[in-house]
């Protein structure tokens, strides 16, 4: 088999550049997808892939991105969805057009991008990744709307990697802690706000976006051929694990 084609929506992201870059350096083939012509290009440009126009709240832009892939490569093998937003506040004080907004971005888009790939993998299947959140499996005060959106995504992810077994179309879902990112520069620039986080998490401190983007491409990665239907948490161990009362 010839390199692989993946297609990165949202890949000018923190999170989507860093997985540009490790995929490009194994030679993979690619096609990044965001709503930012310029900062696409520049990508683009910078590591010999495709770009494409597309928005998380278009649905027909997502079906457009990846009949795109396939009229320029022939084929896709793997798509990640990183488009997603942050909001961070209680329920009470979320307006209806927040709370839509945020399904929109973080879930619907997910759900557009998997009637899309249904059609679109060759014979031999495929890999969909999705971007959850440990909030979403661990309650996180003032996440009402974002945690709501990240746990549907789990179990989107869940009942497509049944439905779609048949055609080998594997779905996996990565949920980080808080990762230095442009998305999060309102914590991770606040000194306070981010030591808070730090002592949040067992390990000690936040995470970077290749760290994040190593896990996506692991379940991208057609030698995983046998996994799907998986939650992995690249979190500090936020998660699962509790740190030592007064460290």
């Amino acid at each position: 088999m010839s390199e692989p084609v993946y297609l990165i929506f949202g890949a000018y992201g923190g999170i989507g550049s860093a997985l540009t870059r490790l995929l490009a350096e194994k030679r993979c083939r690619l096609m990044l997808a965001g709503r930012d012509a310029s900062k696409l290009r520049a990508l683009a440009d910078q590591h010999e892939a495709e770009s494409v126009l597309a928005t998380a709240t278009d649905h027909g832009s997502i079906e457009q991105a990846v009949q795109r892939t396939k009229e320029i490569y022939g084929r896709v093998d793997g798509v990640a969805n990183l488009f997603g937003s942050m909001l961070l506040r209680p329920a009470h004080l979320t307006k209806d057009e927040e709370w839509n907004d945020v399904l929109s971005v973080n879930l619907t888009s997910s759900f557009a991008l998997t009637r899309a790939v249904s059609r679109a993998f060759p014979k031999e299947g495929g890999s969909v990744v999705f971007m959850s959140s440990v909030a979403a499996r661990v309650g996180l005060p003032s996440h009402e709307a974002i945690a709501a959106a990240k746990a549907g995504l789990i179990g989107l992810a869940l009942s497509a990697a049944a439905t779609y077994a048949p055609k080998r179309i594997r779905f996996n879902v990565v949920a980080p802690g808080l990762t230095r990112t442009p998305l999060t520069r309102s914590i991770t620039e606040s000194e306070a706000a981010l030591q808070a986080s730090t002592r949040m998490h067992p390990l000690g401190r936040v995470g970077e976006p290749a760290e994040v983007a190593a896990a996506i491409a692991w379940f991208l990665d057609p030698q995983q051929s046998w996994v799907t239907g998986q939650v992995l948490g690249v979190d500090g161990g936020l998660g699962h694990v509790r740190s030592r009362i007064g460290t």
